[in-house]
């Protein structure tokens, strides 16, 4: 006998934690309960990833793992659709159901079909809160305001997976940030898979929210989001001409002065190998003038060492560049194929101990820059965000770093406060990546 209760596993970035969060208001919508044990769900959901080899590996043993305990499977995601779902159904014949991302009406059909919703169930006194389940605190909120990516990576399989760009309406944005503000969000996160290029598959059409109107592009949508007089952090920023008209909007205090800027790399022939947007940019040069005019910009890159093709003198070019760039937050990986990019096809692919090396080497010289820029914010007062509050005092964040991705502050035998307070404190020391403080008196 059913009993209306669904398991449900996601995998993967921020991006895909928005689509299970969608998912997830669905069925507390339509009565399910969810569940955290295979052994109590009627079926299990698992949202897959498929950006690389070893998030397919991880997706499929979650899948089997699924079948195994429970057997009544859905899989959706990255993974649902083209190669991957045809492995993930030739691996699991007797899964329920395969479909493709952000595909929630099929995720809700299959549910429907395997379990129908209880009659008794009324969504008009079983209520789901305004902003939706979330998988995030309360605090802090993903905003996703587009889908897809209409450039070709050689390393990247995101357009093959979740199509070209789908701009969602300006409106839409602001409404869905609106109800995460009422609901008690204090920190919006924006992401896509290529944030600045919002809107230009909407030619950048003008949307009304509040009687105002907004054009659908990143630095009006920013400016309005910024009207909500809460913290809009801004992620995979590529470094296109348009956003140098975020700085204002920086130094106006509407939104914080943080960008997440994929650079990936900065040698010219691995750049246009990697078929990079936005490579030719002159990117020192704009770091630097956006350091002139917001001196306390945080500026947050990944990058990818051993890509095919990288030489020594590539590498080289690389540590240089970072030496110049002083970027605040890095992080690195070496290259990993992706069944179906384009890099694969590439020559002179670097063997697995030299990525080894570099990857050490590249981290090495970016924790020295690091623990230098931390080091000199001591004696500083600064606004955070408190995340935790445990035995051993509070952990909270500056406007400087991002959940689960950059450093911490540390307030040690300090428990007055809650989480998504902000405190003004006192830094007092740092060490690699992370910060303490104590509370600035009258805080």
């Amino acid at each position: 006998m059913s009993n209306n209760k669904v398991g449900f596993i996601s995998l993967g970035c921020p991006k895909a934690l928005v689509d299970s969060e969608r998912i997830l208001t669905e069925l507390k919508r339509d009565g399910y309960e969810i569940v955290n044990n295979y052994q109590q769900s009627d079926l299990v959901i698992v949202n897959t990833c498929g950006f690389i080899d070893d998030a397919k590996k991880e997706s499929l043993e979650t899948i089997q793992e699924a079948m195994n305990e429970n057997g009544k499977v859905i899989v959706t995601g990255c993974m649902g659709k083209g190669k991957d779902a045809e492995t993930i159904k030739e691996l699991n014949p007797d899964i329920l159901a395969v479909t493709a991302p952000q595909a929630y009406e099929a995720v809700m059909d299959v549910v429907h079909t395997n379990i129908p919703p209880k009659r008794e169930h009324n969504p008009l006194v079983d209520l789901v809160p305004p902003q939706g389940v979330k998988l995030t605190p309360r605090h802090y909120s993903y905003l996703k305001i587009s889908e897809g990516c209409n450039h070709s990576c050689s390393f990247c399989i995101i357009p093959d997976m979740r199509g070209k760009l789908v701009s969602r309406p300006v409106e839409s944005v602001l409404e869905e940030a609106q109800r995460l503000k009422d609901s008690g969000t204090k920190e919006l996160l924006v992401i896509s898979q290529d944030t600045s290029a919002y809107g230009v598959d909407r030619k950048y059409q003008t949307g009304f929210f509040n009687g105002r109107p907004t054009k659908t592009k990143i630095d009006a949508l920013s400016e309005a989001l910024g009207e909500l007089d809460i913290w809009v952090r801004l992620h995979y920023v590529y470094p296109y001409p348009n956003v140098d008209n975020l700085m204002p909007l920086m130094q106006s205090g509407h939104i914080l002065p943080y960008l997440d800027i994929p650079f990936q790399h900065a040698s010219p022939s691995i750049l246009k190998a990697m078929k990079r947007p936005a490579h030719a940019e002159n990117t020192l040069a704009r770091i630097h003038k956006w350091r002139q005019e917001v001196p306390d910009i945080t500026l947050r890159s990944t990058f990818v060492v051993g890509f095919p093709g990288e030489t020594e003198d590539d590498f080289t070019q690389l540590l240089d560049w970072l030496e110049e760039a002083q970027l605040d937050r890095v992080g690195c990986f070496t290259y990993s194929p992706v069944d179906g990019a384009k890099a694969n096809d590439l020559p002179n692919h670097v063997p697995e101990e030299i990525k080894q090396e570099r990857h050490a080497r590249f981290m090495e010289a970016q924790q020295k820059i690091s623990t230098k820029k931390l080091a000199a914010k001591a004696g500083q007062t600064m606004q955070v965000l408190v995340d935790e509050v445990d035995g051993e005092g509070i952990v909270a964040r500056t406007k400087g770093d991002a959940p689960e991705i950059d450093g911490l502050v540390y307030i040690n035998d300090y428990h007055d406060a809650k989480p998504g307070d902000f405190l003004d404190v006192t830094i007092t020391h740092s060490d690699e990546y992370d910060l303490w403080a104590e509370p600035k008196a009258n805080s």
